[in-house]
């Protein structure tokens, strides 16, 4: 996707239950259905319900749960898997969503102002403020595995505002989308650690990929190809990339089906609210 909701990434056999009869205590503990069948020394009769139970057992076939998309690959994978269908065909070949904002067209379209990229670059820098300290206060102890990353892009910002003020141009104040994105960060950090996670995830890997469009096509209509801290990384973006799938894969593990639905649920909110940040770029 040519947006900061742009995530850059992409059954069953079936098994017969394993069965333990159920057996009187009064047996050998060397018994075994074989055994039960088939000896000519021993004349044991299994009392009636556990002869119902027998059979019942050995005939049910274990039903084959549902596979979610991307499964298999692991629960990033699931979420970039939903992330995608939310883009148009113009930001991604996999996406399904019809045009209706102008920042879904495709970013070639677009046609920035300098005073709307600084409206951008101050509401994504409170946005990034707001993650990195939950992350950094770690209302739950999962939020802890995401410090020092090395995606953070809180003092990159800070750095490139820095440098449009020294330029001449007045910053901003935050505006409603930044500070409305912000409080609901803050709300659901302390209550919905699964919805958390979901936004975190969109929000750092969007901008890695995505958002580095952006940042390359603004650059060369509105900043003589100057390249900002903002679209900077220290170390390969890749592997920094790649460690966070990992925590988040293993984050994952220990969540239900129920809980994980819910943060897949939660994606649809995370672009909207990163649809009308972006949206500041063309004001």
């Amino acid at each position: 996707m040519a947006s900061l909701t742009s995530i850059s990434q992409s059954h069953t056999l079936l098994k017969k239950p394993n069965f333990t009869p159920s057996i009187p205590h009064n047996l050998s503990s060397s018994f075994t259905p074989r055994d039960f069948l088939f000896s000519k020394t021993q004349s044991f009769k299994l009392p009636q319900m556990a002869s119902r139970s027998y059979v019942v057992s050995a005939s049910t076939t274990e039903t084959p749960r549902k596979r979610y998309p991307g499964e298999a690959k692991g629960f990033v994978e699931e979420m970039r898997f939903v992330a995608m269908k939310l883009h148009t065909k113009e930001q991604a070949k996999e996406g399904e969503k019809e045009v209706k904002q102008p920042e879904e067209h495709s970013v070639r379209k677009w046609e920035p102002s300098i005073d709307g990229y600084l409206k951008f670059l101050v509401d994504s820098k409170l946005v990034y403020d707001t993650l990195e300290s939950i992350i950094d206060e770690a209302a739950f102890p999962i939020y802890a595995e995401f410090r020092n990353t090395g995606l953070e892009r809180s003092e990159k910002l800070a750095k490139d505002l820095q440098w449009f003020e020294e330029q001449g141009y007045a910053i901003p104040k935050p505006s409603s989308p930044g500070i409305t994105y912000a409080e609901y960060l803050k709300e659901i950090s302390d209550k919905d650690p699964q919805a958390f996670i979901c936004h975190f995830y969109n929000t750092y890997f969007a901008h890695s990929a995505g958002g580095r469009m952006i940042g390359k096509k603004v650059a060369q209509q509105i900043l003589n190809n100057r390249e900002l801290e903002f679209y900077k990384w220290d170390g390969d973006l890749s592997q920094l990339l790649q460690n966070v799938r990992d925590k988040l894969n293993k984050v994952a593990e220990s969540w239900t089906r129920d809980e994980k639905n819910h943060c897949l649920e939660e994606t649809e909110k995370s672009f909207k609210h990163s649809g009308e940040i972006l949206r500041l770029i063309l004001s």
